[in-house]
């Protein structure tokens, strides 16, 4: 235990000034602590340890104090004159503010006055340059003069360069972006007893951020000193910042410039190009008016590269004597930037950006040009970018270039514009913090635990859209969360993680986005590469083959790829080549090496960063997919669409309604995606987008989940998904990311998901469920609709808004959709199971007495078949009505016989709307028409005959006023009075439907006859027989074929009609719908299976009978060949035999019978028939010859008639299709023809009005044909008045030929009245 007294707690406080601050800091706190120790014992303890401390931190400050250099002051220097003065103000004050010129010695010899007053030796002199290049210079210019090596009593520290030595550097000169960094980790400074912020004027947010933060600070340390040195351009400013801090003013080296104003118009034109040209003939003549003043270089300020290029070339096109143009700017290449700096002969003329205002200084300049504009970084609060438009420059800025031309000698400054105009402008350049965007401030302000920067006492506090704009931005990126209201707890957890990173916020997001990725490595390189200027290159003379060299690392979908490539190529080949070798590379192929190294140093210490905050760099290369998702985390307000309304091919829309264009130098330019992200929006002449790549827009939504904005249209019930689905769209920022996608509604909108799924589910009944209330309910909702239907009434069944109420005030809120009434309802119905059911009285709005089933029936019956009648009320609809159902294999046993009666309900309705539908004269005698239709339908008995016929006889009695059944027009009555016909199959299947019977049969003849073949096998394979209908017969083997087929089918009674077919060398038996077409059909089939039989061809025996003069005689045929000819002629003696022998057979006996008599008379009669049609043949041609002899125009209607007749007798196949019996009369109708031809020359008029007479009746015919059914066989006594025409021809054109049997044209028109249906 220690026997030395315990110190005083009053001793060794005093003792702490002393210390240095660090040490006085950390011992004061620990005398705090033992101030409150009760115990004696304790407290000696550690007062002795204490005191301990404070003798170490004694020698450490002596040796430190005993280090401090000497210093001297450099006479020339204007400060010099000044030190004891600055010593005075800075010994006596907290702040003191130096205003002199560039040149003035301020930045070296200010630390310096420092040391002298004793400064830099308790805490460092803190030193803060706006420049990396201005911080090491400075401090190797401040060690000189102070003899000492550089890194020892004067260090520096710079973004990747710390040469401080924290126990022997009294001056630590240092960017003002490291002070700032340094405040996170030293919040009250206590390394630094002294801080000089130098070229304060320019105001950088840097710059300005540390006086705010200093002006915090200064009450809590009252130690600390602070110097502010500034150009001359409003120094009050700052002094009013600090309390009204003295102002020391130092005169620089400067020489007297005179001004010359010559503006560039004397009136200001609209016109750029004019403007542009005259800008350019106004240096040329500034130049030449200079040179006549005599030896000195020009520096002449431009605002961008184009400038300079442009006025370049004009300057070089003059081709003045030992002139050398050279253009200096940014962009440059450093050795282009050299070259500046090189001593040389004879002028030069320097063509610079505004970094020649204070910057850079170009040594030598005797003259000035200045056109009074600059390109000035803007941020617009419109689009969310910086943009750097061209503005005229400030007053101050325009001082600043005059000033350039006063260093050496007296200089003469040329202003391209007025002094009405200078005098106009703002006095100072804005501020950088009045025209940024603040994210990067206001993250690190936050992460510093700054509080908010609303109330931050910043010299220009920043407008409050800009701060608004950087709070949105990091909300963007996820850094701050905008519910916490304390601004301490603002930043996230992505925040915290941003801030730590050294570069953009938004460049860190991608960073930190990657680590999820695994591509942190790729994302870093392109973070580094988008942090610092385009490392390629592009000199003005040589920008094409600089293109080619960088075309290498191109990537068609990626400007961010580019960078990656580059970055590989890059390291192998600084692998493979020394670093000359590869300096020189670098300069061959338009790289510019320090860019280069400075990215590589930025992507070094991002590694480094991420490495201590955990953040896993993968070995393997991620996908671009991959690479790009992460950069997209930082660029959400960055993405465009293309834009392809109103024709523009390079336009997209951007966040927050901007359009903006892909960048020529984009290698997306040319092909160009449908969404794009961009590192960079500049504005220029229009908005463009620099640095791009192509997105797909699924990409988007997770990353930006707190800042897309959802809505949702047409909310519809989809009976598939039993819910109710909307379309979302999703926008950000504006940009549609998903334009359309169903989603369910029920989870956004409950009230309005329920009324739907409650209206289109339960009411309207659209879903597909197994509940027993469901199938009920719609049972008995369609039951009394039916009502409405067969009543034609709409006001029976209650509305739809009934129902709903019903449900509505059952169904609970939560219910949605159909899952979740089905799990509702699971346990509803165990409680009360009828809770859902619907009650028949609840559903009839009135009494539906009236409506009976007597009146509207629910069947139909004809003969043995009954059809199913169903009832629609919907007029328009083509079903509007009493639909029949009628099987499809009964369709050929239906007749439309008794549907004009209609059903009773519709009885009365029928029968006055047929009377309205009468010829005026007669209508006239029947109103009111319901009355009469009452009466009529009172004694009239239904069903008995076609309703108009009886109608017509009924009311001819009641009035007295004669008309006829063909009177009414069944075309007027409205449609929903006539029986529609549903034709359907076996499943009840809607095959056709029409209101004419006739037409669906002919319709689904085919369909029909293959109901009845299945009806048939149907029937075979349940009785274990063969079946009916067989193909391929060549001889009878079918028994006894039955003339009626009836069998059932579905309940419904089956008939049909088998017959053998004529199937060209075979038979085959079919069933057909009508007794008719079997007839008809028999007869063909019998016949071909007769003449198939027969050994001997009877044709070709005929044939051989006649000589060669005979043949030849009937080769002028219409069939085409003789042979045809024998064929016909034995196919009609086949006719003929089969008619006179009793026609077809239907068992194979009789067949037998048949067949034996045919043969033995075939031959014969097929000889006399060949003779026979020789003579009509011969006839024919005749007739033929004489036709065309008559050739007189007069008589071309006539001879069309003759020909028409003539090839309707006389064609292929005639022999069969007139009959043997026929062949004389066709022999009469051909002479006839032939006198006909003979007289027509000589009486035209008279073979006119005949032939008018005839083609009446022929008209008549066709009406008739058109009134039977089609597909039907033409009955024999409708084919008989065919032939009675033909004598009406004989009649009138060759009387005295004669006629079979009396015919005259009103015989004619009685048959056809006869045999109309």
């Amino acid at each position: 235990m220690s026997t030395h007294p315990a110190p005083a707690l009053g001793a060794l406080a005093p003792r702490l000034t002393e210390l240095s601050l660090r040490d006085a800091h950390r011992l004061g706190r620990r005398l705090e602590g033992a101030r409150k120790i009760r115990k004696p014992e304790a407290r000696a303890a550690v007062l002795a340890e204490i005191e301990a401390e404070v003798g170490k931190a004694e020698a450490r400050i002596g040796e430190r104090r005993a280090r401090v250099p000497a210093v001297t002051y450099p006479e020339q220097l204007p400060v010099s004159q000044k030190k004891d003065e600055i010593a005075a103000a800075i010994r006596d004050h907290q702040v003191v503010i130096v205003a002199g010129e560039t040149g003035s010695g301020k930045t070296t010899q200010i630390p310096k006055i420092c040391m002298e007053l004793g400064r830099g030796v308790r805490g460092m002199i803190g030193h803060t340059q706006p420049r990396r290049i201005a911080a090491r210079t400075v401090a190797e210019r401040v060690a000189e003069e102070l003899k000492t090596p550089l890194g020892e009593a004067v260090g520096w520290k710079v973004r990747f360069t710390d040469q401080v030595n924290p126990d022997a550097t009294f001056v630590k000169l240092m960017t003002d972006g490291i002070l700032l960094a340094e405040v996170q980790t030293d919040r009250e400074l206590r390394g630094y007893d002294t801080i000089i912020i130098d070229e304060a004027h320019e105001r950088s947010l840097n710059i300005d951020f540390l006086l705010g933060y200093l002006a915090q600070l200064l009450p809590r340390r009252p130690d600390l000193k602070v110097v502010i040195t500034s150009a001359t351009i409003d120094p009050d400013r700052f002094s009013r910042h600090f309390g009204d801090a003295p102002i020391i003013e130092v005169s620089g080296r400067t020489y007297p410039v005179e001004v010359r104003y010559r503006p560039l118009l004397e009136e200001y034109t609209e016109d750029a190009a004019d403007a542009d040209r005259d800008q350019i003939t106004a240096i040329t003549d500034a130049v030449e008016e200079l040179m006549a003043e005599g030896q000195g270089d020009i520096l002449v300020f431009l605002s961008g590269e184009r400038e300079i290029r442009d006025t370049a070339d004009a300057l070089e096109k003059k081709k003045y004597r030992f002139t050398e143009v050279l253009p200096l700017y940014a962009r440059l290449s450093h050795a282009e930037q050299h070259r500046v700096f090189q001593p040389h002969t004879g002028r030069r003329i320097v063509l610079a950006t505004n970094v020649a205002e204070t910057s850079l200084t170009v040594p030598g300049i005797k003259y000035v040009i200045d056109p009074g504009f600059a390109r000035i970084s803007r941020y617009s609060h419109r689009t969310k970018v910086q943009r750097l438009p061209i503005e005229p420059v400030s007053q101050a800025s325009a001082n600043q270039r005059k000033g350039r031309c006063g260093r050496t000698s007296d200089g003469i400054c040329i202003r391209l514009y007025s002094e009405d105009d200078f005098l106009a402008r703002p006095e100072f350049t804005d501020a950088e913090i009045l025209r940024t965007n603040l994210a990067s401030v206001i993250l690190q302000m936050t992460a510093a635990g700054l509080g908010d920067i609303e109330k931050f006492p910043f010299i220009d506090p920043p407008d409050h859209r800009n701060i608004r704009d950087g709070v949105q931005l990091l909300q963007e990126l996820g850094a701050l969360d905008p519910t916490q209201k304390d601004v301490r707890k603002r930043l996230t957890d992505t925040g915290r993680k941003l801030a730590q990173l050294p570069v953009d916020p938004r460049l860190a997001r991608m960073v930190l986005e990657a680590d999820r990725n695994g591509c942190v490595r790729e994302v870093m390189v392109i973070a580094a590469a988008l942090s610092i200027q385009d490392p390629r290159e592009r000199p003005a003379d040589k920008q094409t083959q600089a293109d080619q060299q960088h075309a290498r690392f191109k990537d068609e979908s990626s400007d961010f790829l580019a960078y990656l490539n580059l970055w590989r190529y890059v390291r192998e080949q600084q692998k493979e080549r020394g670093s000359s070798s590869f300096r020189r590379m670098c300069k061959q192929e338009y790289l510019n090496f320090l860019r280069i190294r400075e990215w590589q140093d930025i992507y070094t210490q991002l590694r480094t960063v991420a490495k201590q905050m955990g953040i896993h760099l993968a070995e393997e290369d991620a996908p671009g997919d991959r690479i790009h998702v992460s950069l997209l985390a930082g660029l959400l307000s960055h993405i465009g669409m293309k834009d392809v309304r109103d024709g523009n091919k390079n336009e997209y829309l951007g966040a927050r309604s901007a359009k903006f264009a892909i960048f020529p130098g984009s290698s997306l330019f040319k092909k160009q995606p449908k969404f794009v992200m961009s590192a960079e929006l500049v504005e220029t002449s229009r908005l463009w987008a620099r640095v791009n790549a192509k997105i797909e827009p699924d990409w988007v939504e997770p990353l930006a989940e707190h800042l897309l904005k959802r809505t949702y249209s047409e909310p519809h019930w989809e009976k598939d998904q039993a819910a109710v689905l909307a379309y979302e769209k999703v926008t950000l920022y504006g940009v549609p990311i998903v334009a359309q996608r169903k989603v369910n509604y029920g989870r956004i909108d409950p009230e309005v998901s329920r009324e739907l799924f409650i209206r289109n589910a339960l009411v309207e009944g659209d879903w597909r469920t197994h509940h027993k209330f469901f199938a009920d309910n719609r049972r008995l909702l369609s039951e009394v609709e039916e009502l409405e239907h067969r009543a034609r009434r709409r006001d029976i069944v209650v509305d739809d808004e009934t129902l709903f109420d019903f449900y509505d005030q059952r169904v609970p809120e939560h219910v949605v959709s159909g899952a979740h009434f089905d799990s509702w309802w699971k346990r509803k119905r165990t409680e009360q199971p009828d809770f859902l059911d619907f009650e028949r009285e609840m559903l009839i709005r009135e009494s539906a007495e009236a409506v009976t089933k007597a009146d509207y029936p629910d069947s139909w019956r004809q003969g043995q078949l009954t059809f199913r009648v169903t009832y629609q009320f919907e007029p328009g609809a083509d079903a509007d009505g009493v639909t029949v159902h009628v099987p499809l294999q009964v369709l050929n046993q239906i007749t439309d016989e008794g549907f004009d009666w209609q059903i009773p309900g519709l009885r009365e309705e029928v029968v006055t709307e047929l009377i309205r539908t009468l010829p005026k004269p007669i209508r006239r005698n029947y109103v009111p028409a319901p009355n009469y239709a009452r009466a009529f339908l009172e004694k009239a008995v239904p069903l008995q005959e076609p309703l108009t016929v009886t109608m017509a006889r009924e009311l001819k009695r009641m009035v007295g006023v004669p008309f006829e059944a063909e009177d009414f027009d069944w075309s007027k009555v409205p449609d929903h009075l006539k029986i529609t016909f549903r034709i359907v199959d076996e499943r009840r299947r809607n095959l056709a439907e029409d209101k004419d019977l006739e037409a669906l049969k002919l319709q689904l003849k085919p369909k029909a006859r293959k109901a009845l073949s299945q009806a048939a096998a149907a029937t075979a394979s349940r009785e274990g027989g063969e079946s009916l209908e067989r193909k391929g017969l060549t001889d009878w083997t079918i028994g006894t074929l039955t003339r009626v087929f009836e069998t059932r089918r579905a309940g419904q009674p089956v008939k049909a009609y088998p017959a053998l077919v004529d199937d060209g060398d075979t038979v085959s038996v079919r069933l057909f719908d009508t007794e008719a077409e079997q007839t008809e059909a028999m007869w063909k089939g019998t016949r071909r299976l007769i003449l198939r039989n027969i050994p001997v061809n009877p044709a070709k025996f005929a044939s051989e009978k006649l000589t060669n003069a005979q043949k030849l005689a009937l080769s002028a045929n219409p069939h085409g060949s003789v042979q045809a000819l024998f064929d016909d002629c034995a196919t009609a003696a086949a006719d003929k035999l089969i008619a006179d022998f009793g026609g077809p057979v239907w068992d194979e006996e009789s067949y037998r019978k048949l067949y034996d008599k045919v043969r033995a008379e075939i031959v014969d009669t097929t000889v006399r028939t060949v003779a026979q049609v020789q003579q009509v043949l011969a006839a024919w041609q005749a007739c033929e010859r004489r036709l065309k002899a008559v050739r007189s125009p007069v008589l071309l209607a006539n001879l069309t008639d003759v020909r028409g007749q003539l090839d309707a007798l006389v064609k292929p196949g005639f022999v069969t299709w007139a009959g043997i019996r026929r062949l004389p009369d066709l022999m009469r109708y051909l002479v006839a023809a032939d006198r006909r031809l003979q007289q027509m020359p000589t009486n035209v008029q008279r073979d006119t009005t005949r032939m008018e007479k005839v083609h009446e009746m022929r008209d008549e015919y066709a009406w008739l044909l058109e009134q039977l059914p089609k597909g039907r066989p033409v009955p024999r006594q409708v084919l008989d008045i065919r032939w009675m025409i033909e004598e009406l021809r004989v009649s009138y054109f060759a009387h005295a030929l004669g006629t079979a049997y009396p015919v005259s044209d009103k015989r004619i028109v009685k048959a056809i009245d006869a045999a109309a249906p």
